[in-house]
Order: structure tokens, then sequence, then C-alpha cells
């Protein structure tokens, strides 16, 4: 047989995107056209209903950047059109095919109900199947013109993404408003056609079957009437037929799809944007719903069904049917589909808390699994916390990114930092919003892992990111290839059903012990120092705001304990963790509004702990500590003047309580206080650091907090990434124009040192030694001007480290310092919370941090002997995609040095940065709400049970990587105590004994206790 492929080929596709897709609707009608452009920010549709409206022609520009225009659309459907399935047709002036970050519309009818939205790949309104002729439409059309931030793919930075800078030019040309008849017998001629060309230039070209299918494709084009393409579709299709009936083989991988829509809670638009977002792809989706019985749509963050409930209950209501008829499946259980390595631990349980109370108040649902395919690495305390939560599964998409390695499995048992599996999947199609392409099927088959093992994958299907969701195309695709030779399988069904069958076929999956680690957008731990400093403040100011409003709750008669006020401020902090704001990578818009809001939560939060402790009664001035750590500390009197005071963990002290310890001498550029002793050169670096202590052991290598301005431009997307070869060039940062003692007091001595670099960026550091204490403070002001740069602070340690440890959520993890394979070189940079620690046998160094989460571990070994360990923290970058302005400006922050540390000093001297001792007028606390003894037993969370019962609620965790034991001791009579999951419900009776109860741990084991009062 002669070989005619190409010529088959191209005729099917001239035929198919030229003649057969422009036939897909038979007959249009234009509709009346009217505009009102909303001013400002968008308004209700009582407002809009009422605004006065102006003629408005096709071919006219429409839209400024961020603007809302609404439409009003009137017509009639014509009588001849009575039995045919009618559709009104809206292009906006759609840039591309992408839904998300353009265009879009919600479409109402006059009463205000919602109907459906229009987008690129989906701009139909279904108005009568059939119709009977003469119907009239009135549509109020609700319309987004949103700056295409992606556009040329971030090739250039755009003063698009924020309202302030956008400017009101018109962005978009309205092209078509029509009614039109739908040709069902085109319509699925269509689809037909985009399945089997896209299987057959797939298969293998010795494969039988791709032959069959492009012959079966000649002979079904001679058929089509290039002069009545609807009159002839049924009989192109009957060609088709036998092709598309012949079975797939038994052994064929099977794809469970599942309905979705990504919605990025923020990104390339503004969280006001995201809210309309969700009405307009629940809108759609369950229309679509009531289109296709088969169809079931899995949908996360809690977040967004409050939008929803909150700002569009009709789409709320038809939710919830959605939900009872089981074509809607609530899952991943979090508020919002968060970051996975920047929030801290106890936010993560909060996230998974407050998610799955929503889906359970709300629809009934315990969510089984968490979802996030689109987070940028995930820790290694996930599992546990995910089955403390009650989740059996985890599934993500992202780790399919990877710069350098190929994650090596798609169906694994994940093992976390304390020992916890779970079962997990990484879909094998690489990506959260599929579409049943040929070339999705074929990659998710060839891809896939677990060939001779597992038999199936899962596939998130529908457009995403911007949302979207499902199409009916989309549906029709999975259809066709539900049993077809050549492909996958395709079978549509709820994320728990795959789960279930997976883990059924496969126990004994392969098991991936510690973090997933991303080899990708590793800037995420450093871009937008401020959004990730509000974050972390918030944290702790939530953790403080617990903490003495459970003593006031216990102790102060008549004080109320704010759950309502607490509810919303976490809330408030978990959806800002979202993995496209907390990362740093959304416009300027976002993230100016993220600043704004954590400065609204912090006023909100010191006023509530000021409340609580001031409910405590008047007195004298005492100090308060929040961390669970006893501290022995100097702080400032509201003076200003330093004060020593030893306070017990998550207690209060008397003001100058405890024993004074040696006093800190300044000579020169030296600080001494008899436990270490800092020299400060000349440069403004340190020229050295002594630990007395360890008989006066040098603790540097090389010049210490060395300031490298590198220059920072990665491959691709700015905000995200860094890559290796930021290395390469850079400026050591030696010129100083001052270096001054500033304070000189028995209990503190201070070197302040200025500098100015680059593009006129000014740097202040104020080194701090305090008394009775070997922490070296960096009290950092940087008022910052660079483009395209990266500033790392490095601490060249004489220490032999095989390895780093560095804090991540109830534990920490460690990294080798060696490159001996492409996955340790592959992270040179990672992240880590308040502190990392290098030792070798006998001396360890913890460099610790108040809110940078970036930094890199490297190992030189020295030209005569000795071993170099540099830990060198990101501080602050410049990217200017897709925030041109991302990072300017202010940033004040605190990293320590401190020398001779255990994992024990890390962590209770990273807790004592990030929670200041507190001082206030009071009369007198109460013993601590909860105390421990025992070593490596940590204290995370004190509250109020949410029930409102008073039970007090005690998380504690492990936090050295040992076995611990303790007795945990309450500051109130205790009646009983209850072992509990995340959410607070029992799982077994706790012992008390001599009025405590007595704990035992694994290794980074997290233990939350609910204990009743006598």
């Amino acid at each position: 047989m002669h070989d005619e492929r190409r010529r088959i080929e191209e005729r099917a596709e001239r035929l198919h995107t030229q003649r057969i897709k422009p036939a897909i609707y038979a007959a249009t009608v234009p509709l009346a056209v009217e505009a009102w452009q909303a001013p400002g920010e968008p308004v209700s549709f009582e407002e809009a209903a009422a605004a006065p409206y102006k003629p408005f022609a096709m071919d006219t520009p429409w839209g400024p950047p961020w603007g809302t225009t609404w439409f009003r659309m009137r017509g009639q459907v014509p009588a001849e059109w009575a039995g045919k399935r009618v559709e009104a047709v809206i292009d906006l002036g759609f840039v591309g095919d992408w839904p998300g970050n353009q265009a879009e519309a919600l479409v109402h009818l006059t009463d205000g109900t919602p109907l459906k939205a229009v987008n690129p790949l989906n701009q139909y309104v279904a108005i009568a199947n059939p119709a009977t002729g003469g119907e009239q439409i009135d549509y109020l059309v609700e319309a987004a013109s949103n700056p295409d931030i992606l556009a040329d793919n971030f090739s250039e930075p755009t003063l698009l993404g924020d309202v302030l800078t956008a400017g009101d030019k018109p962005l978009y040309t309205f092209r078509r408003a029509d009614l039109a008849v739908l040709d069902e017998e085109v319509f699925h001629l269509d689809l037909d056609l985009q399945v089997l060309r896209e299987l057959m230039v797939h298969l293998a070209e010795h494969e039988p079957r791709r032959h069959e299918i492009l012959h079966a494709l000649d002979r079904a084009m001679d058929a089509l009437d290039l002069d009545d393409v609807s009159g002839s579709a049924a009989a192109v299709r009957e060609v088709l037929a036998p092709v598309l009936a012949k079975p797939a083989h038994a052994s064929a991988h099977v794809v469970s799809g599942v309905g979705h829509a990504h919605i990025d809670s923020a990104w390339l638009w503004p969280i006001r944007e995201t809210k309309r977002k969700t009405s307009r792809t629940f809108s759609n989706v369950t229309s679509l719903a009531d289109e296709y019985d088969d169809f079931i749509f899995a949908c996360s963050q809690a977040q967004q069904y409050e939008w929803v409930r909150d700002n569009y209950p009709k789409v709320w209501a038809r939710i919830q049917e959605s939900v009872k008829k089981g074509q809607w499946a609530p899952v991943g259980g979090m508020w919002v589909e968060s970051d996975g390595n920047l929030p801290g631990g106890e936010a993560i349980a909060r996230q998974l808390v407050h998610g799955k109370r929503f889906f359970i108040e709300h629809f009934g649902i315990e969510t089984k699994g968490v979802w996030l395919p689109d987070s940028f690495g995930y820790n290694a305390a996930y599992p546990q916390l995910a089955k403390l939560a009650g989740n059996e599964w985890f599934l993500t998409q992202k780790i399919s990114w990877n710069q350098t390695n190929k994650f090596p499995h798609h169906t694994f048992w994940w093992e976390g930092i304390d020992g916890t599996r779970i079962f997990t999947h990484f879909p094998p199609v690489d990506t959260y919003n599929a579409r049943f392409s040929g070339e999705e099927m074929d990659r998710a088959v060839r891809n896939y892992a677990e060939k001779g093992a597992g038999t199936r994958s899962l596939a998130p299907f529908g457009w995403g990111d911007g949302g979207g969701g499902p199409t009916r195309e989309i549906m029709e695709r999975a259809r066709r290839l539900a049993d077809l030779e050549g492909s996958p399988k395709v079978v549509v069904e709820h994320p728990d059903e795959f789960f279930a069958k997976a883990r059924a076929e496969y126990e004994d999956a392969p098991v991936w012990n510690g973090e997933l680690y991303l080899e990708l957008h590793r800037a995420t731990y450093t871009s937008q120092a401020r959004t990730k400093q509000g974050n972390r403040r918030s944290e702790h100011r939530l953790r403080e705001a617990e903490l003495w409003a459970t003593t006031a709750a216990l102790h102060a008669p008549g004080y109320s304990y704010p759950y309502e006020k607490l509810d919303r401020l976490w809330k408030t902090v978990l959806l800002h963790q979202f993995h496209d704001i907390l990362p740093g990578s959304s416009i300027a818009w976002v993230h100016r509004e993220a600043e704004a809001e954590y400065a609204r939560v912090a006023v909100e939060l010191e006023e509530l702990t000021a409340e609580a402790v001031a409910a405590l009664g008047g007195g004298a001035t005492r100090v308060f500590n929040t961390s669970p750590f006893d501290r022995a500390e100097v702080v400032r009197t509201a003076e200003g003047a330093p004060a020593y005071v030893e306070v017990p963990a998550s207690g209060s002290a008397v003001v100058g309580a405890g024993t004074v310890p040696d006093p800190v001498t300044v000579s020169g550029r030296v600080l001494d206080n008899g436990l270490v002793r800092v020299e400060v050169a000349e440069d403004g670096t340190l020229a050295s650091v002594r630990d007395l202590r360890a008989g006066g052991r040098e603790v540097l290598a090389e010049k210490g907090n060395l300031l490298r301005l590198h220059t920072d431009l990665p491959n691709y997307w700015d905000a995200w990434d860094i890559d290796k070869h930021y290395k390469n060039r850079y400026t050591d940062l030696l010129e100083a124009e001052s270096v001054t003692v500033v304070e000189e007091d028995p209990l503190l001595g201070a070197i302040r040192v200025s500098r100015s670099f680059g593009k006129g960026s000014k740097l202040t550091q104020t080194i701090t030694l305090r008394a009775g204490s070997p922490r070296i403070d960096f009290e950092t002001d940087i008022d910052w001007h660079e483009a395209e740069k990266i500033l790392k602070a490095g601490f060249p340690v004489d220490i032999r480290a095989p390895h780093s440890s560095a804090e991540i959520q109830f534990g920490h993890i460690q990294r080798p310092t060696h490159t001996n394979t492409s996955w340790e070189a592959a992270r040179f940079e990672v992240s880590g919370h308040r502190w990392v620690h290098i030792a070798e046998p006998g001396y360890g160094v913890a460099v610790i941090n108040d809110s940078t989460y970036g930094h890199d571990v490297s190992r030189t070994v020295r030209e005569h002997g000795g071993t170099t360990t540099r830990v060198s923290l990101s501080l602050v970058r410049a990217p200017r995609i897709p925030d041109p302005e991302a990072d300017q400006g202010r940033h004040r922050f605190t990293y320590s040095l401190l020398p001779g540390a255990s994992i024990d000093d890390a962590i209770a001297e990273g807790y004592a940065l990030n929670l200041p001792l507190r001082l206030a007028d009071s009369a007198g606390v109460p013993e601590p709400v909860v105390s421990v003894d025992g070593e490596g037993v940590t204290v995370e969370a004190v509250k109020l049970a949410d029930d409102a019962s008073g039970d007090v609620v005690v998380r504690l965790y492990e936090s050295r990587g040992g076995r611990a034991t303790g007795v945990l001791r309450t500051g109130f009579p205790l009646a009983g105590a209850q072992v509990t999951d995340l959410l607070e419900r029992p799982l077994e009776d706790a012992e008390i004994a001599d009025g405590g109860v007595p704990v035992a741990l694994r290794p980074f084991q997290i233990l939350t206790l609910r204990l009743r009062r006598a």
C-alpha cells in the first residue's frame, strides 16, 4: 500500500477546522446590546440593573484594566427555530484560549439569577432545547476586563498588575452577541474527529490501529458534502462509528477523570476578582451537571465556598443541590490550597481544621484527602498533620515540574518525619487542567511509573488557574474515551473512589521518606519579604492572643474569650497563605493588599492580647512570656532602659526578677559578655566570634555576616525562580559609611553599621550582645532599591558539618551539605523556619531569624586543612515580574548567630526571637495555663476548645527528634483529659496521675489534648 498519511492527515485537518467547526452553529441572529461601565470597583446586581444603559455596537472597544462593564442583551428566538437547540453565543473579544486572565462575564436573568459564565472556551448560554420559537431573551451580563498579565509568557514587566498603575485604555473589542442554533450532529462530528485525529497521531507509526483510523478519516471526508455540512454530518459520523466502537485492550491503563477548576485565590488578579471567578466557574459547573448525569466535579478551598455562600446565594443553593446528587465532591479539607513550605505547623493544622469543619457543617461531608495540586513543594510534617485531621490520601501534581531530577513514583506511600505514612498520588498526566487530549492520554500512559504493579491514575480535567472548569466538549471526549482501542480507558469518578481502587491494587506501593522538594520555584522562599514577614508575625501574634485570652478566661471574672474574633483573624491569615500570595508570586495589587491586611490583623491581635492581660488586673509592671520555654533575658522597660528578667514558660514575672549575669563590656569594636567575644571589623563584618565557654574557640573561618549582593535573573518566572547561576556573579558589601558604638550598658552593648550600595539602597545593622546570652542579634533596616538582585547574609563557620538541620512544621529536617548526587545538588536553595543548625560532634552553631525562610548551606575544605560550612540567609530579592516594584522600599527584620548551640538551644532561641517578651501592668498572673516537666515536649498552642465548652485544648510535639516523656501540668483544677484529633474530636481518654497528664511521644509526634476543668 502506498504511504498517503500526509495527504490524508492534511485533508482531515483542513476540512475539520475550516468547514466542520464553522458549521457547528447553523443559523444566527444578533442580540441588541446596551452597555454601562461601572465606576471603580464592582457593584451589586441591583445597582447595575438600575443603571442607565446606552446602545453598544459590535467591534467597539470596551473595558479599561480591572474595570467592570455591564451589558444588557435582548432578543427573540425566531419562530422557525422551534424544535432546535438555541443558545446565546457571546465573544467579548477574547485573547487566546486561556479563560483565566482576561475578559470574563457572568450572565444573569433580570431578576438577578446567575445563569452561566462566558469565557474563551465556553461562550454559550443555553436558551432552550428544544426551542418553541418566540422566546424573549433579556440578560444582564457582568463583564470583567481583566488584563492579560501573562502576555508573551511574562517576557516583560508590566504596570497592569495594579489598578493604581494600569491606566484606563480599553483592552478588548467586543466581537459577537448572537442567538444561534446549535447543530448537534455537527457538534458531535467535531468531537468524533477531535478524538480520532489526536489518538491517531499519538499512536506509533507501526501500529495497525493508527492506519485504520487514518483510512477511516479519508473515507469519512469523502462522505462530507462541502455545500451541505449539516446535511451530511450524520453520514460522516456513520463512517467513523466502527473505529469509535472498537473497545480498548483488556490491559489498557485506566484514567480516573475528576472534573476540576483550579482557581487561584489570588495570583494575576486580586482577591476581589477571585470572588467573582468562583461565581462564574461554579455557575458553569452546576449547569454542566444538569446536562451530564455522569459528571463529577471535585472542588477544594472552603474559603471560596464561603465567598459564594455570602455573595451569590443562588449559586450556593445550586452547589448544595449538586453535592446532594453526588455530582459535586468537596475535597482537600483546607481553608485554601496553601503553600506547602512556609506556613507554620499550627497554621497548617488550622488550615485543615477550618476547611474540614466547613464541609462537615455545610454539606455533612468529611473530606478524606488533601488536594494540593499546585503548591511549590511539601513539608515533611504533612503526612502526620493530614492523618491527624482524619485524611486517608494526599494528591499533588507540581513535583512533575522538577528542573533536574524526575520523581520516581506516581503512586506511593509518603512518610513524614515522625514515621506517619499517607497514600499519595501524582497524576502522570502532568497537569491539573486536563482536557483528555490525545497528547495527554498518551503522556499519562507513557509517564506512569508504576506499570506492572498499578493500573490506574487520576486526571483532574477542566480549565483552571483562573478558573473556567470543565466544558461539555471535555465531557464528550471522556465519553468517547471510556472504551476506545489505542487509548487508556477514561472513567469519570469521585477521587475517593480512585484512591480506594488504587490502594486496593497496590497496598505495597513504594515509600518516599521526607520532604517533597520541588526543584523549581525556590525563590518563593524569599520574594515579597513584607508579605512573608506579615505571615510569620501574624502566626506568632495569634499564638500570643490565644494563650493570654485562655489565661484570662480561666482566671479573670467577667472576661469573655473572643471566639469569633480569633476565628475571623485566623481565617484572614490562612487566606493569605494561599500558594500564590505567601510565596510572593502575585501581582502588585495582591501584595499591596496583603501588607495592609497584615497591618490590620496586627492591630486587632495587639488589642485582643492587651485586653486579656488587662483583665488580669492592674499593678506592678510584669513581663509576659508566650514562649514554651523558661527565659532569662534583657528587656527594655517602657522608659527604654535595659532590664533583666527571669520568666517561666507561658508565664510572667516582675521586671528585675532574677540574678543579674556578668556585664557586657564594650572596648572599641569588641563586645564581650563573658560567654562570647565579638569583634567587628572596620568594614562592618564580623572579624571574630570567640566562644568563651568553649575555651575561646573561634567560631568563624572567614568574615562573618558578610552581605553579598548577587545578580539574580532566572531563566523564567522571575518572582518564582532562583537559578543556580546566581552564585557566579556578586558584590561583597565591604564599604561601611560608619561603624559606631550606639549602646554601652552593663546589660547590653551594640554597634551600628551603616552602608550604601547599588542603585541608592541603604542598609543599617545594629549588632547587639546582651548580658547572659551568647546570641548575637543583627537588627536590620534596609531601604532597598535594587532590580534583579538578591541580598544574602553569610556565616562561614569553622565546622565540618555532614548535614544542616532546619526547622520545619512541628520538627526539623536534615539535609546533606555535600552534593554527591544530582538530588543534593538540586537543593542549592532550601526553606526553613525560625532556625538553621550545623554541627560536628561536640559543637554546633545556629542561625536564627524572625521573618526569612530561604537559605543555603554549602561546605568547602580550606587549603591547609579544616572545613568551612557556610550558612547564608536570603534576605531580600528584586524580581520585576509579575510585580515590577516587588520588595522595593523599607524592610526591617532581625537575624541572629548563636555560637555553641545544640538543637535544643536553636529551638528555644527561635521561639524567643519570634515571641518577644511583653511588658504590661498586672496585679499578678496565676500559674501558667499549662507547663511541662520533661525535656523535648514542646507546647505549640494553648486555647479554649472551639465548641465553646470551656475545655482547654493544648497541642504538644516532640521537638528534638528523639523519644520524650514528661508530665503536662495545669494551672487550674483538672477533671479529665482526652487525646483528640486536630478537630478536637476525642480519640481516647488520657491518663491523669498526681494532678497531671503523663505523655510519651515518639520522635516529632504531635499530640492534641483536651483538658476538662473541675
